[in-house]
This record gives C-alpha cells, sequence and structure tokens, in this order.
C-alpha cells in the first residue's frame, strides 16, 4: 500500500490562540478530518510562539485522513517586534520631529535567542553567523542593539566582543 495523495493547508496563526478560519474548517470537513483536534495539535505545536504570527502547514493524507503538522519560524520581524514588545516597528512623524531613531533597544541576548529559533532557516553555519543575520535585518528596523546602530554591533561581533555570550548562550 502506497502513501496516498496529501492535501496540505498553509495557515498563519497567532501561536498557542489558532481559531479555524472558515476556509481552513471547510476544507478540513471535506476532507473528514475533526477540525478542532487539528487546532488543538496546531496550538499545542505553537504554544512556544505567543504573540506571534507562525506559518503552519497541515498536511492530511487524503485516504487515511492522518494529519500532520508542521510549524514553520515566525518571520525575523514578527520575533522582533515580540521581544521589544511592540506592536508596529514604525517611529510616526511626531516621533522623527522629536529625534527619536528607534522604536526600541534590543540586547545582544535577545537577537541570539531570535538567531537561535532561525537558525534552521537562515542556513548560518554557527551561531554566530545566524546572528549576524539577525543583526543585520535590524538595519533595516528602526531598532537599536545595545544602544547602537546595528553597523556598530556587525562590526564588534566580528572583533569578537560577544564570542563570550555566543559561546555559553543558554536559551
Amino acid at each position: 500500500m502506497g502513501m496516498g495523495k496529501k492535501e496540505i493547508i498553509d495557515l498563519l496563526v497567532e501561536g498557542g490562540k489558532a481559531t479555524p478560519s472558515p476556509t481552513a474548517a471547510s476544507k478540513l470537513s471535506k476532507l473528514k478530518v475533526n477540525v478542532d483536534e487539528v487546532f488543538k495539535q496546531v496550538n499545542e505545536k505553537t504554544k512556544d510562539f505567543a504573540g506571534v504570527q507562525v506559518p503552519v502547514k497541515v498536511k492530511i493524507d487524503v485516504e487515511t485522513q492522518q494529519v500532520e503538522i508542521e510549524v514553520g519560524t515566525p518571520p525575523v520581524s514578527s520575533m522582533i517586534r515580540k521581544e521589544l514588545g511592540v506592536e508596529v516597528l514604525k517611529i510616526s512623524e511626531e516621533e522623527k520631529a522629536k529625534g527619536k531613531s528607534a522604536v526600541g533597544d534590543l540586547t545582544i541576548q535577545q537577537i541570539i535567542r531570535i538567531a537561535k529559533v532561525k537558525m534552521s532557516d537562515l542556513l548560518a553555519k554557527d551561531l554566530k553567523t545566524a546572528t549576524k543575520i539577525i543583526v543585520g535585518t535590524c538595519a533595516s528596523m528602526p531598532v537599536t542593539i545595545e544602544g547602537k546602530k546595528p553597523k556598530e554591533i556587525i562590526q564588534e561581533i566580528n572583533a569578537g566582543k560577544y564570542d563570550h555570550i555566543l559561546e555559553n548562550f543558554k536559551k
């Protein structure tokens, strides 16, 4: 007996708080799958990403109704927003006029934590490289790290300033 045909439903859900959209619900019930059960599993698997949008693939074997749930990792920008506790990564014109240039400041630990979660997606060979990629992403956002511009932090990482933190990093 070979593997049956698979249907894949792509979702973007809030970690741990997914509710079936009418579209997802109708697709799942057409495939004779228990909708509540699927979303219970989705929420169980995404609960570590509370407050962040996470991509999820629900794969259903059409013949056996077997469900497989694959959780992606949230976009870097949502993880940064969550670390900063802000809704949007934007500075209003008023704030700009007052000289505000960042929505918030991240610690190097927060950056490394994001790098660790995203590492498999970034295809980085090590945590240091992954961390530099995340810092690079911050360069396009109104965010400072350790009170400095992301470019300066990259130079400091290259110079080995944070090596001890990277080597001993525990989530």
